[in-house]
């Protein structure tokens, strides 16, 4: 009977792991092997293992500073998760309590997670245009600044300019995570704690921020992921341009496989991501769970 039910079991479940293994892990093994070969579309008749000659050609590539990348990359994630978080966590503390009209303001909230991050990169592109762009007016208006700013097309402030943008498509999804997990927490613990004298913070960093811990872990780490691996935004707005300012990996990978073809050294770029996060990921939940033990 028991043997039955375990080939009844793999029966019901293979099927699920047929699109999972055609999807993901087939061409993650592809892109693997391309990494390690010279395989260039204006040259399909020559494709051949090259070794690590692709990751030694992006790390050292003159056209494309990797350390610059590697460094947009960095500031892309840590600013945009960073805020992303507190603006989300603070939003999702006002939508906590009832009020008059909270289901049409979280729906207007929660609104533009459901939208295109490359529709979203048109829109905010518009909104950041050097000649006609409407922050540049708002500015002049309250006389902030007395000439438009090349936001875009200015390396000073084009990559703050493209993360401004993330954080505020980001915001909603912590605010819509958070806010869950703010709901589930008793009411029991805010009122013993009112009886015992504890003010607004001493219950938020007391009751609220441990009992909604590991979804904020959970949270943070997958949202980290996602924003490395978020190049429509910046691809939208600027391709990585001016003059590299907001170029990350991902928009790298996608340069040199749809600009110059070289799937090797594109393929090369995405194991490089891969590596990063999966660093990130291990060492970011091996802290976490140190503290939890600490605690």
């Amino acid at each position: 009977m028991k043997n039955k039910n375990s080939k009844i079991f793999w029966i019901m479940i293979i099927p699920t792991f047929i699109p999972v293994i055609l999807l993901t892990y087939i061409p993650i093994l592809k892109g693997f092997i391309i990494a390690f070969q010279n395989y260039n579309l204006f040259n399909l008749s020559n494709v051949h293992f090259i070794g690590f000659k692709n990751f030694r050609a992006v790390f050292s590539d003159t056209n494309f500073n990797f350390l610059r990348i590697l460094l947009n990359t960095f500031l892309w994630v840590a600013i945009s998760l960073f805020f992303q978080f507190v603006l989300g966590f603070g939003l999702a503390l006002l939508l906590k309590k009832p009020f008059k009209g909270r289901g049409i303001y979280s729906g207007l909230v929660f609104y533009p997670w459901a939208l295109s991050g490359f529709a979203i990169g048109l829109v905010w592109s518009w909104m950041f245009n050097g000649q006609f762009g409407m922050i540049n007016d708002i500015l002049k208006r309250v006389g902030l600044i007395h000439q438009n700013i090349g936001f875009l097309s200015d390396p000073k402030y084009a990559l703050i300019s493209v993360m401004i943008t993330n954080i505020w498509y980001g915001i909603p999804f912590f605010a819509i995570m958070l806010l869950a997990a703010l709901q589930s927490v008793p009411i029991e613990l805010y009122e013993a704690a009112e009886i015992d004298g504890a003010g607004y913070l001493r219950k938020l960093f007391n009751i609220t921020i441990p009992y909604i811990k590991p979804t904020i872990i959970n949270t943070t780490l997958l949202r980290a992921i996602w924003i490395m691996n978020f190049p429509e935004i910046i691809y939208a707005m600027t391709s990585g341009g001016p003059a590299n300012s907001t170029n990350i990996l991902a928009t790298q990978m996608i340069n040199k496989i749809y600009n110059f073809y070289d799937y090797g050294q594109g393929s090369a770029i995405g194991l490089v991501i891969m590596a990063i996060l999966l660093t990130y990921a291990i060492i970011y939940l091996k802290v976490t769970s140190l503290k939890e033990l600490e605690l």
